[in-house]
């Protein structure tokens, strides 16, 4: 991009344009009036105001958000739109409550860049009911799908809603005694049955701030447990737990009190002082916390079975932490070497997840090639540094141990969103050469310490401009660090940190005694192997002997002061308190630490790259009930001839015919909707029926000629022999229980394509970030990227080569191979409809995945109703959607390895339709009813704005993390996303510290995927754990069994003694088997859902690890306990007999005598 602004509005307009030409000839489509609109209902929206005003309905809110936008933050902003809504602006109300309602709606929508779902499904009302005393307060309902605002923004939620109570001059909320203990209740309810809660808080802080709330934080029920102390309050409408109400009060207000308190002010809202209080404990725990960074096994919570445990918590061996960002990494995903993840057995691959020590909770791992790769011993003894993913695969099946992992690459931004003071750095090629350079200039420049130096200045200019690449000889760093005074370089820095000083001193001993010539060469004691290998220094293993070659020979030696005697009792080692500071003063010159933190990790979700279906997948919404069979196959059900089903009752307004359909051809005219009672059958034109009293549904059970249907979809088409199968669904949940066409289900199964609940075709990918790449890596020729206005790299080069570098647009993406395939056929498939359903011109024309580059896609989160506007670039073969951080930020998605849908842009316009979606709570989730078009980065999710925009750290930065240092400081001397907002250079120039030469080298796929069998998985993982020095065998067979097999065995141990039956037929769930000992609904056979195999499938493994690894007595009497009791259960090992009715009163009887 060349650092030029200029593309940047011409960019954008050609996305509108093309936007523009899919939706002009969506609408010419869809006029044709055979899909529930007219016009397509996917709206555009060009900013976060119109994102609000789309979503809420309150027509002129936008303009008045984008007025107010101009003088005040987004929070100040929220609260001043909500008084605005209050006083009736916008609208008038029929009640205060509705005003109310409307008013925290579009306050929740603006705080959540109205991306999420939470305005329209996590408030299910608000109501204003009555304290005690008979004056009147506000209770906000919450439901399930608040959490995806954000525990930030749930609380803030609640200040709004406290400022909508002084508004309307209503009373503070007052709690009794028995509503503050249902919260405490509720909560730890919630924590021990529903899932775990992002915050834990104690009691005391539940009881302290419910007593606070001036406003009711209630809900609806969202799980089937109830409550047993706390029920039947009367202003609490259910025992059930409210885990919205429960997600709001715990992760919100209590858990994010520090933020609330400070927005307080920022707003001077009175009433909220009692924060202060509450964010105390949270202070001080933190202030605990600080004081030490002891190891955490916070990740570990929670071990998987056939996922590996790579480092135990704060082990030596484990990832080193190296500050930075490569082009394709940040925003939650950090930089692994290709060599580890092939070394790790494959179970790492780009787009895998893991879990992480920290600072953060987890991260996707991606390829980064310039970062410390791993350090190994093989079976034959020796150890290697592996530096080179074509190393580690010609190290397969040499490797004995793993000594070290290699580095983690993580940014400041991290650091900065999880809000975790700085860890010190170990010596590094970028620190390093920044000490070079500042000695250079000290000194008088190039010349005179090329001289000095006995450098050649061509040389010297090389080790100073390509640190990465270009790396000093064992001779010429120690000739630098001598002359000049700077660190040793960090290729020939060991890790002294990691033995002591009498250890130091006991290696240069036998330095000082086989060293001979330019190599050292004695034989193989076992105590000088291990020290060499803790310090992580290559050398051979020659029969019995070990052989230390020359630049490890030269640097042992030039370090431990070879040839010069030093006493263990001598002053140098009682002044020395670090194993560092020692062996600094034996060298003569400065030696840095190399890794003086190491980080834990786990692996957690495999990467994912495959197509979205419904379960079991279908081809069309259109219901079939029991008549297509298991399957829901409609041919099936056509067999059939007439079939009744449930489905939206409409007559056409000409021939008065009744049907289920939207278009009536044969009068060529729209059909209308009629209400009928769903007990009698008549049809109505009021709501409730004047004889039954019972309210109209716009669905019956209507008789429909299946058969002659399908003929007919087949005959509009042009279809001469329908596909193999067509997979409808059993029902439909819809409002209105309106179907898809049969012509586009017809359609799709000859391409093998699925739909979703809302009538579109979705491909699902991981996340992953990335601002820079070159044509070779995307798969896409240069003149192609040209016209997509890819002309210089991002040096300003004009784009001739398919190696340079080129900085990614905003909302351009990479997409995975197997995605472009399936996209192929989603393309056809909208050809076809275009010209034979719609009557169109053929739009896409693709023959092949190259044609799909320059289309444009909607990328959706799932917890979102809100998609963002992407363009196809390019294509990777690894499982991940690879898009700028700000387009996964536009979805409020980081990439700790979230998955999200993408969406071919002209099926979502042609397509999807909310006639289709469920009428349930949270079925206005994961739908594109807004599209964002252009994307603005000062509306994204705010995690981005941490992201890493420098291209180096200064030398302040790497000292500054030896002391405890907060990582606000240090961002505002570096440049991050955040100091660019509002600027053109938002858009362009983002740097990064770290270059890669393949964005997703090494494994495809995670060998986790390609084990099918769990007891593979876990053999596997064993196998690893033996081979890596931060993990032993032995720990993760405990941690297997108590995190994951245990809990496994007696949760569907549990399952299984409450568990429903269900019908084999048509898959109805009874609670409690029927008295007629089959289904009710079709006479089908009944069969449990959960069975002993599903109870027993881990039993053996967990058997047979604790006799391989004799574990604790504790655990095996855990797994005694559980084998006697599915033995008593059913019956092991004892003939049962089947009781007669006499013998069963006969032994009655006996019972009673002897009573």
């Amino acid at each position: 991009m060349g650092g030029e602004a200029e593309w940047i509005d011409g960019y954008f307009k050609s996305l509108e344009d093309s936007f523009n030409e899919l939706y002009e000839l969506a609408s010419r489509a869809k006029a044709r009036g055979v899909d529930p609109s007219l016009e397509p209902e996917v709206k555009p929206a060009k900013d976060i105001a119109a994102r609000v005003e789309g979503i809420t309905g309150l027509y002129g809110v936008g303009e008045r958000i984008r007025e107010l936008l101009k003088e005040a933050s987004r929070e100040e902003v929220a609260f001043k739109i909500a008084e605005e809504v209050v006083y009736g602006r916008f609208c008038h109300f029929s009640s205060e409550e509705e005003a109310a309602d409307i008013a925290l709606r579009v306050a929740l929508a603006l705080l959540t860049e109205s991306v999420t779902a939470a305005p329209i499904e996590g408030i299910a009302g608000v109501k204003i009911k009555s304290n005690p005393d008979g004056t009147s307060y506000l209770a906000v309902y919450y439901a399930g799908p608040i959490r995806s605002a954000g525990g930030t923004e749930q609380a803030v939620s609640v200040l709004v809603a406290d400022f909508i109570r002084r508004l309307l001059r209503l009373e503070r909320y007052k709690p009794s005694e028995e509503e503050v203990e249902r919260y405490v209740e509720e909560i730890d309810l919630y924590e021990r049955r529903v899932a775990h809660l992002q915050y834990p808080s104690s009691s005391q802080e539940v009881r302290f701030a419910a007593r606070n709330l001036p406003v009711e934080v209630t809900g609806e029920p969202t799980d089937p447990f109830e409550v047993s102390g706390h029920r039947n309050l009367s202003r609490v409408e259910t025992n059930q737990l409210r885990g919205g109400a429960i997600l709001v009060l715990n992760d919100g207000i209590i858990g994010k009190a520090k933020k609330l308190k400070k927005l307080v002010e920022q707003v001077g809202l009175t009433g909220w002082e009692w924060l202060s209080e509450l964010g105390k404990s949270k202070d001080m725990k933190e202030e605990k916390r600080d004081e030490v960074i002891a190891p955490s096994e916070k990740y570990l919570s929670d071990v998987v079975a056939g996922r590996p445990i790579l480092a135990m918590p704060s082990t030596v061996g484990g990832f080193r932490l190296r500050y930075g960002r490569s082009r394709n990494t940040g925003l939650a995903a950090v930089g692994i070497h290709p060599a580890t993840m092939a070394l790790l057995d494959g179970f790492l691959a780009p787009g895998t997840h893991i879990k992480t020590e920290r600072p953060g909770k987890g991260a996707v791992v991606m390829s980064v090639d310039s970062i410390e790769g791993p350090v190994a011993r093989l079976k034959d003894g020796s150890v290697v540094k592996v530096e080179s993913l074509q190393d580690a695969m010609a190290l397969s099946g040499k490797v004995e141990k793993l000594l070290f992992l290699g580095d983690i690459l993580i940014g400041l931004g991290e650091f900065l969103e999880n809000n975790h003071v700085l860890l010190p750095a170990g010596i590094c090629e970028e620190w390093w050469v920044q000490e070079l350079c500042l000695k250079v200039n000290q000194l008088g420049g190039l010349e005179r310490v090329s001289q000095l130096l006995g450098l050649s200045k061509e040389r010297l200019s090389l080790l100073l401009e390509n640190p990465f690449e270009v790396k000093p000889t064992a001779h010429e760093a120690v000739n630098i660090s001598r002359k000049l005074k700077v660190p040793l370089h960090p290729r020939y820095t060991y890790n002294w940190h990691d033995i002591d000083i009498p250890s130091i001193l006991e290696l240069k001993e036998h330095v000082e005694r086989f060293k001979s010539g330019s190599m050292i060469r004695s034989p193989i004691l076992q105590r000088i192997k291990q020290l060499l290998e803790t310090l992580g220094v290559p050398h051979k293993v020659d029969g019995d002997n070990l052989v230390l070659e020359e630049d490890e020979s030269l640097i042992l030696s030039v370090c431990l002061a070879a040839g010069r005697p030093i006493s263990h009792n001598s002053l140098l080692v009682y002044s020395a308190d670090t194993p560092n500071s020692f062996i600094t003063a034996l060298a003569g010159f400065p030696i840095k630490p190399k890794s003086p933190v190491y980080i834990g990790a786990r692996m957690g979700r495999p990467e994912k790259a495959d197509k979205r279906t419904l379960s079991p997948p279908v081809h069309v919404l259109f219901p079939v009930e029991l008549k297509g069979g298991r399957e829901r196959d409609i041919l099936k059900a056509a067999m059939n001839g007439v079939v009744k089903i449930e489905v939206s009752r409409r007559h056409c307004p000409e021939c008065g015919n009744e049907t289920f359909k939207l278009y009536c051809e044969s009068c060529s005219c729209r059909t209308i909707q009629v209400l009928s009672c769903p007990k009698c059958g008549l049809p109505m034109s009021d709501r409730r029926c004047p004889s039954c009293g019972i309210e109209a549904k716009p669905y019956s059970r209507l008789t429909v000629d299946l058969k002659a249907e399908l003929a007919t979809a087949m005959k509009n088409i042009g279809m001469h022999s329908p596909p193999p199968s067509l997979k409808g669904v059993k029902g439909l949940s819809s409002a209105t229980k309106l179907p898809e066409p049969l012509e586009k289900g017809l359609l799709r199964a000859k391409y093998g394509l699925y739909v979703y609940k809302d009538g579109t075709i979705r491909f699902d990918a991981t996340d992953a970030p990335l601002t820079h790449f070159t044509p070779k890596e995307v798969s896409v020729p240069v003149e192609k990227l040209r016209k997509l206005g890819y002309t210089h790299d991002y040096k300003g080069a004009p784009l001739t080569e398919d190696s340079q570098l080129l900085e990614l647009k905003p909302q351009d993406i990479v997409i995975p191979f197997k995605c472009a395939s399936y996209f192929v056929k989603v393309a056809k498939f909208i050809d076809e409809l275009l010209v034979k359903f719609y009557g169109q011109q053929p739009y896409y024309k693709v023959e092949k995945e190259e044609d799909l580059v320059g289309c444009l896609v909607i990328g959706l989160a799932p917890h979102t109703s809100a998609g963002i506007l992407g363009r196809i670039v390019g294509f990777t073969n690894a499982s991940v959607c690879l898009a700028h951080p700000y387009w996964h930020a536009a979805k409020r998605r980081n990439c700790d390895g979230d998955e999200d849908a993408i969406i071919l842009a002209l099926d979502a316009l042609l397509n999807f339709s909310k006639a289709y979606l469920p009428e349930k709570r949270g079925g206005m989730m994961d739908v594109p009813l807004i599209v964002t078009v252009f994307l603005n980065p000062l509306e994204v999710d705010s995690e981005a704005h941490n992201l890493d925009a420098s291209f180096s750290y200064p030398l302040e930065f790497y000292y500054a993390t030896y002391s405890p240092s907060n990582p606000d400081e240090q961002a505002r001397k570096l440049d991050i996303v955040a100091h660019r907002l509002g600027t053109p250079k938002q858009y362009y120039g983002l740097g990064f510290t770290h270059p890669t030469t393949n964005i997703t080298a090494g494994p495809e796929t995670t060998s986790y995927k390609k084990l099918k069998k769990m007891s593979e998985k876990i053999e596997a993982q064993l196998s690893l754990a033996s081979k890596i020095r931060a993990v032993t065998e032995q720990e993760v067979a405990e941690k297997i069994l108590q995190r994951h097999i245990i809990r496994d065995i007696v949760g569907n141990l549990k399952a299984f003694t409450t568990q429903s039956v269900r019908c084999l037929n048509c898959n109805k769930k009874y609670r409690r088997p029927p008295l007629k000992g089959v289904c009710t609904e079709c006479g089908g056979k009944l069969v449990l859902t959960v069975h002993q195999a599903t109870i027993e499938k881990y039993l053996p493994h967990a058997v047979e690890l604790i006799e391989r690894y004799k574990l604790k007595p504790y655990i095996v009497q855990r797994v005694k306990l559980i084998q006697d009791t599915l033995n008593l259960l059913f019956r092991k090992n004892e003939k049962q007999k089947q009781l007669t009715l006499t013998k069963i009163d006969y032994i009655t009887d006996e019972y009673d005598a002897n009573s």
